[in-house]
C-alpha cells in the first residue's frame, strides 16, 4: 500500500502522525474522523514555497469548502493563509479565525442580498458571477454609500479532465461569466459610484490530475486580463482558482497527481509573460482545497458483522451520511484494516455502511486480511468533502472528528447528540397538547 505522507504503520498498527488509530478508535469511538494537522501546514508551506521561487506576489487561499472545520482553518491562517469562502458560515469560521476581510474572497453563482450585503459591511471582496449581481452589488453598495472591491469570475470554457459534476470551466458550467462577454461587465463596473473592479477570478474544476489544463487557462484569463487593463481596470490580483489533484488510487493501478513544483513550473511562466506583455503586476491568488487537506485525514469505522453471500460483505459503523463521495461521484477510497495494516490480503471484501441505500458502499471486491467483527477499517484521504458533505440521514448523529499533532490527538469536533439532531425542530400548535 502506498501510503500518504500522513500515515504510517507501527507495531502492526495504523499510525496518523504519532498517534496510534487504534487507541484513537478505543478512547473516541468510532466512526471518528482522524486529522494531521502538521500534514496540513506542511502542505501550505510546500505550495508557497513553490510558487515564490517565480514570484513573491503569491496569495493562498484556502477553499474552505473542502473541510471547514474552524480549526482546521485556524491552522491555516496562521500559516498565513486567506480563503475562498463560498457562504456566510464559512466567512463567519474565517474572519474568527483570525484571516484578515482582505485576503478573503467571497465566490459562487447565487448569492444572496444578504450574502452580498455582509461581503460588503464587512469590506470583503466579491467574485462577481453575473452582471445581474454585480448590478444588485452595486444597487447596495449606493445604499449603504460604502465601497466594494469586486472581481469577476471569468469562464475560459476548456475542456477538463475530471469528473463532470465537478468540472467547473467548460463551456456549459453554471460558473462565471463567459470570456467574450466579460469585457462588458468591467465597463459597467468602472461606470459605479461605489463599486471598484481590481481582480479577476477563474476556476476550471476539482481534482484534476494534470497540469496542462491549469496552463492553458492561464493563458486565457491572462489575455483576458490584458484587454480589461486596456479599458482602464487596474488589476490587483488574479486568483487562478484550485483544482489540483490527489493519488486516490494508492495500490495497483497508482494515481500519478502533480505537484505543487509542477503546477508551478506549468502555470507561472505563462502568469509572468502574461503580466509583461500587459504591463501590469498584479498578485497571483490560487485557492488549493483538496491539495490541502485531502490526504491529511482518514475515517475509522468498526466492523459490526461480516457476511458471506455471493460476495463477502464487511457491514461497519459509518456510512455515505459520513463520506458521500464513493456514493456520490462513484469515487475511490482505498481501506486499510487497521489493526492488522501488516499483515497480508488473503480474501476479497466488499466494505458497506449501515444506510438504508444500496449505494452504501465504500469499497467494492477490494483484497484485504482476513477481516472479523470488531476489527477496525480506516478510509484513506477523507480530508476533502467528507465531513463538510455529511448528513444526517437515517436520523444518525455525525461523528467526531480528532486532530492529531504529533503524538498528541485531541477532539477538534464532539459527536452531535440526538438533541442536538433536533434542535430545531418546531411542533406546530395542533400537536401540542
Amino acid at each position: 500500500m502506498n501510503l500518504p505522507e500522513s500515515l504510517s504503520v507501527g507495531a502492526g498498527h495504523l499510525f496518523c502522525g504519532g498517534a496510534d488509530c487504534v487507541s484513537l478508535a478505543e478512547k473516541f469511538g468510532t466512526p471518528l474522523y482522524v486529522t494531521n494537522e502538521n500534514h496540513v501546514t506542511g502542505n501550505f508551506r510546500r505550495y508557497e514555497a513553490a510558487l515564490k521561487k517565480y514570484t513573491d506576489n503569491v496569495q493562498l487561499l484556502y477553499a474552505a469548502k473542502a473541510n471547514e472545520n474552524p480549526v482546521i482553518i485556524q491552522s491555516l491562517a496562521r500559516e498565513g493563509a486567506g480563503a475562498d469562502i463560498f457562504s456566510l458560515g464559512e466567512m463567519r469560521a474565517a474572519l474568527e479565525a483570525g484571516i484578515p476581510a482582505g485576503i478573503l474572497l467571497f465566490n459562487g453563482s447565487s448569492k444572496t442580498e444578504a450574502d452580498l450585503r455582509t461581503a460588503i459591511e464587512k469590506d470583503i471582496m466579491i467574485s462577481v458571477d453575473s452582471v445581474d449581481e454585480l448590478r444588485q452589488i452595486d444597487a447596495i453598495s449606493k445604499e449603504l454609500k460604502k465601497t466594494v472591491r469586486i472581481g469577476f469570475r471569468v469562464n475560459p470554457a476548456i475542456e477538463v479532465p475530471t469528473h463532470p459534476k465537478i468540472a467547473t470551466g467548460i463551456k456549459n458550467s453554471k460558473f462565471g461569466i463567459p470570456a467574450e462577454m466579460i469585457l462588458e461587465a468591467y465597463r459597467e463596473a468602472l461606470s459605479m459610484e461605489y463599486v471598484v473592479p481590481v481582480g479577476m477570478h477563474c476556476h476550471i474544476g476539482s481534482q484534476i490530475l494534470e497540469v496542462e489544463p491549469f496552463a492553458i487557462a492561464c493563458g486565457v484569463i491572462m489575455k483576458v486580463a490584458g484587454e480589461v487593463t486596456k479599458i482602464g481596470v487596474k488589476l490587483e490580483f488574479i486568483d487562478f482558482g484550485g483544482g489540483l489533484g490527489i493519488p486516490y488510487h494508492r495500490e495497483g493501478t497508482v494515481d500519478k497527481a502533480p505537484t505543487p513544483e509542477e503546477y508551478a513550473a506549468a502555470v507561472m511562466p505563462v502568469f509572468l509573460e502574461g503580466c509583461k506583455k500587459a504591463g501590469i503586476s498584479p498578485a497571483f491568488w490560487v485557492e488549493p482545497g483538496r491539495w490541502m487537506v485531502g490526504e491529511s485525514t482518514i475515517l475509522l469505522t468498526r466492523v459490526n458483522s461480516v457476511k458471506k453471500v455471493h460476495k463477502t460483505f464487511v457491514n461497519v459503523d459509518a456510512g455515505f451520511n459520513l463520506l458521500i463521495r464513493p456514493a456520490m461521484y462513484d469515487s475511490w477510497h482505498e481501506v486499510v484494516v487497521a489493526n492488522k495494516a501488516d499483515k497480508p490480503a488473503d480474501g476479497t471484501y466488499t466494505i458497506t455502511g449501515p444506510i438504508c441505500e444500496t449505494g452504501d458502499i465504500f469499497g467494492s471486491d477490494r483484497a484485504l486480511p482476513s477481516v472479523a467483527a470488531g476489527d477496525l477499517i480506516a478510509v484513506l484521504d477523507a480530508g476533502a468533502y467528507g465531513y463538510s458533505m455529511s448528513s444526517q440521514y437515517n436520523s444518525r448523529p455525525r461523528c467526531p472528528e480528532v486532530l492529531v499533532n504529533g503524538d498528541k490527538a485531541e477532539l477538534m469536533r464532539r459527536a452531535e447528540t440526538y438533541e442536538e439532531m433536533t434542535g430545531c425542530v418546531v411542533t406546530p400548535s395542533w400537536h401540542r397538547k
